[in-house]
């Protein structure tokens, strides 16, 4: 039997940013020609979301996560209270899962720990990574961990995210221990680097989310060629409820003659949205939301991947923070460090700004070009390092 490597991605989350790194991982150790599979979670979710949920109900007097994980309970109620609304998030849904076919995954497992005793005679080693891989939440479920993995087989956090600035007590203290004991770490913002470096004193670097290891011709093999929408159109992705961002690119339609189209209530319903935008398509999964995001002439959003993928097809976008401040559950942390890296600081907006002044403003993306690239060729060598150094690559 070869070895392979395993993916423990979030692959399975009906969210287009966690679908997409996940699939450019993939798609990355696809590159390097290292046979790879993304480690099955089915078998071991009512593990993980046990786990989980004791980490919420001991947040139950903390008013930040209990305000955060209202949404769902709103989407929940939503569903059942409107009209039509579950038969359109099923739209959505039947896409997310039909993108699932584009993963190589693994066998079943029945337990996290299965999978640590199953490693020595299938991998060569276990690669976590990206997104908000360690937050509170997943850390207490310990799979993002690794702590499964067998002591004498590689593994490596590539790009991985706290997804927040500061972790509580509990959870800060198994991370110190968990973070000295994976081989190769990578982190995907300074946040995350100076919490590795205060939890476990290690100086790690921080590389491009794996959806930047591939430029937009690279991406337009899984996209269809076709357009989405006839008309010209600006494109929203809005996961917060930001009524006064909504009032900005109203006066941005009427500057400009643009429609809306918009992707509804992806994290939450936001009932004020209902009657926002021109088109509200459903049957939207990944490959969509790139194509979405290619034909439009202005994009604004809240969301790091929308920021990412905009950047990458040259668009004129804007970002507006999710959270209206930086709170414990807040991760607007990530979109500033991808802003600044690429000195695009200029496109955070507040909703306060004149809209025909912001719309003035041009990006220079033969600069933002050149900064993806340095940062997407820094993030290859350290993998291609980590790879060669543990004798894989």
């Amino acid at each position: 039997m070869t070895k392979r490597i395993a993916l423990v991605t979030c692959y399975f989350q009906p969210n287009y940013g966690s679908q997409l790194q996940a699939y450019a991982t993939q798609k990355a150790f696809d590159k390097l020609g290292l046979d790879n599979e993304t480690i099955n979670i089915e078998g071991i979710k009512p593990e993980i979301n046990k786990r989980k949920m004791k980490y919420f109900l001991s947040k139950i007097f903390d008013k930040h996560t209990v305000l955060d994980k209202m949404a769902t309970v709103r989407k929940v109620i939503a569903k059942k209270r409107v009209p039509g609304l579950a038969e359109l998030l099923a739209q959505r849904t039947r896409k997310f899962k039909e993108f699932e076919g584009m993963f190589t995954v693994s066998e079943r497992y029945d337990s996290i720990a299965s999978i640590g005793e199953a490693s020595p005679q299938k991998y060569l080693a276990f690669v976590v990574g990206s997104d908000q891989l360690w937050l509170p939440s997943n850390i207490t479920a310990d799979y993002y961990t690794l702590n499964f993995v067998p002591p004498n087989i590689c593994t490596i956090a590539l790009s991985t995210s706290f997804g927040v600035s500061a972790l509580p007590k509990k959870q800060a203290a198994m991370a110190s221990k968990f973070l000295k004991r994976i081989n190769y770490v990578s982190v995907r913002e300074q946040s995350g680097q100076r919490l590795v470096k205060q939890l476990a004193d290690r100086d790690v670097p921080v590389v491009c989310d794996p959806t930047i290891l591939f430029n937009a011709e690279e991406w337009m093999d899984i996209v269809p060629k076709e357009r989405f929408y006839a008309d010209k159109y600006i494109f929203c992705y809005f996961l917060g409820n930001n009524p006064e961002q909504r009032d900005f690119v109203r006066k941005v339609r009427e500057l400009t003659g643009y429609k809306i189209v918009q992707l509804q209530h992806c994290d939450e319903y936001i009932k004020s949205d209902v009657g926002f935008p021109d088109f509200a398509p459903y049957n939207v999964g990944p490959r969509e939301f790139i194509q979405l995001i290619r034909d439009a002439e202005l994009v604004f959003t809240d969301s790091f991947h929308c920021s990412v993928f905009s950047m990458l097809n040259r668009k004129k976008f804007f970002t507006f923070r999710r959270y209206n401040n930086d709170s414990i559950v807040s991760t607007n942390g990530r979109i500033y460090d991808l802003l600044n890296e690429v000195e695009l600081s200029n496109r955070l907006l507040t909703a306060h700004e004149n809209p025909a002044e912001m719309l003035k403003q041009e990006i220079d993306y033969n600069k933002v070009c050149d900064k993806l690239e340095h940062l997407r060729q820094f993030t290859w060598d350290w993998l291609k390092d980590s790879l060669k150094d543990a004798k894989i690559l």
